[in-house]
């Protein structure tokens, strides 16, 4: 069901409607996805609402439950705006001369993954042979030190203008504006696209599965990179969930909301654009008999943001974006797939159940257009990463 691609232009000028700052980035893979799972994913009773891990071995307490509180800081940001028609660069994701941190390139077998080996049998179209992730070191980390992580999913993505960021934002004196030096770990899908790919497997199944794989493969595999390590010898990620966020575009953007909402003992800080929140889990996924309409359910039938019991309104930040004609619909179509209406609907119930929450309407754009994205995206950032206090350093 991928009607739109992705662009990676750029663009700003912004019009609020409602108490948000906006921001953007370029993107890649922007079509949107739909996958299956079955082994090693929760598909029964309240697992994948509290989000227990199952088959795995991923790190971090089952529930969330247990997780601590983000601290309050206060409602600024927060709510529903647009940007555009016309769209201007922000200057903090083009390099201004300051100090760069260190980038690093390598690829993960998927034969050698016990969580995406890309021989699920829901395939139905062959699956990379390995997937490729990108790492940004910003200059202020201090190796050694528990670090704080962005997963950016379909990388490198915004790998370029997230890393801007860091260096422009990391030595900015304004407590609002200031980032934390959080590494960047920008990893590729197993490949293909739309219902039957492993990409779509991957990321637009309502499961935690993906969440324990970067949490017990991916991140370690950066720790253990041979030049990673050559660099930063002493380099670790926290796991303090206040200090890991994800972001993403399309299929790429509902994985890093369901990396939250499953395991909030793990990921707490979500950026999606053009967020794929309609019905693109496969309907033979093992999921499907818990989520019948898989992230559709987050704002419809099941209501999972309005019944959560878990309190992830005190546990998360949301951002996410959908654009005016996202994917190729337009306001006056309607379904399971209108990215738009998703969209709207998963902020009302964020913003009902009194999540820490910034959704922007792109005018005139498609689906992840990278006009919106490098008009909002260190706004963003900054929003998303408001408040965080490193508790393991």
């Amino acid at each position: 069901m991928a009607k739109g691609g992705s662009q990676a232009n750029a663009g700003t000028a912004t019009t609020p409607t409602g108490g948000t700052a906006p921001t953007g980035g370029n993107t890649s893979a922007g079509s949107a996805t739909a996958g299956a799972e079955t082994a090693g994913a929760n598909a029964a009773g309240t697992a994948g609402l509290a989000g227990s891990p199952t088959n795995g071995g991923a790190s971090g307490t089952a529930g969330g439950g247990g997780t601590a509180p983000l601290p309050d800081v206060g409602t600024e940001g927060d709510g529903d705006s647009m940007v555009g028609p016309t769209y201007t660069n922000q200057k903090e994701l083009t390099d201004q001369g300051n100090p760069k941190g260190k980038s690093f390139s390598f690829t993960m077998p998927l034969a050698n993954s016990k969580f995406f080996d890309g021989k699920d049998p829901t395939l139905t179209s062959t699956a990379s042979t390995a997937r490729s992730v990108n790492v940004y070191v910003p200059a202020k980390y201090q190796d050694g030190t528990p670090a704080a992580v962005l997963v950016i999913q379909d990388g490198p993505g915004q790998i370029n203008q997230v890393s801007r960021a860091l260096d422009n934002l990391t030595i900015d004196t304004d407590p609002l504006r200031k980032l934390p030096p959080f590494v960047v770990v920008a990893a590729q899908s197993g490949g293909g696209d739309s219902i039957g790919s492993e990409r779509g497997l991957e990321y637009d199944t309502v499961s935690d599965k993906y969440a324990r794989f970067v949490d017990a493969e991916l991140l370690p595999a950066v720790v253990n990179d041979a030049k990673v390590k050559a660099a930063y010898p002493g380099l670790k990620f926290t796991t303090d969930p206040s200090g890991r966020g994800a972001l993403g575009c399309s299929s790429g953007a509902v994985a890093a909301f369901t990396m939250a909402w499953l395991r909030p003992d793990l990921f707490s800080r979500v950026a999606g654009y053009s967020t794929t929140l309609v019905a693109q889990q496969n309907p033979k996924a093992a999921e499907a008999a818990m989520y019948p309409d898989g992230a559709w359910d987050y704002h419809s039938i099941k209501e999972l943001i309005k019944n959560d019991t878990e309190g992830r309104e005190k546990k998360l930040r949301i951002f996410i974006n959908a654009n005016e004609q996202d994917n190729g619909y337009t306001a006056a179509e309607s379904g399971k797939h209108n990215w738009l209406m998703a969209n709207q609907r998963t902020a009302a119930a964020l913003k009902a159940k009194g999540f820490h929450y910034k959704f922007i309407e792109g005018l005139g754009q498609g689906h992840c257009d990278g006009s919106v994205q490098s008009s909002t995206l260190a706004d963003v950032l900054m929003w998303l990463w408001r408040g965080y206090q490193p508790a393991d350093h």
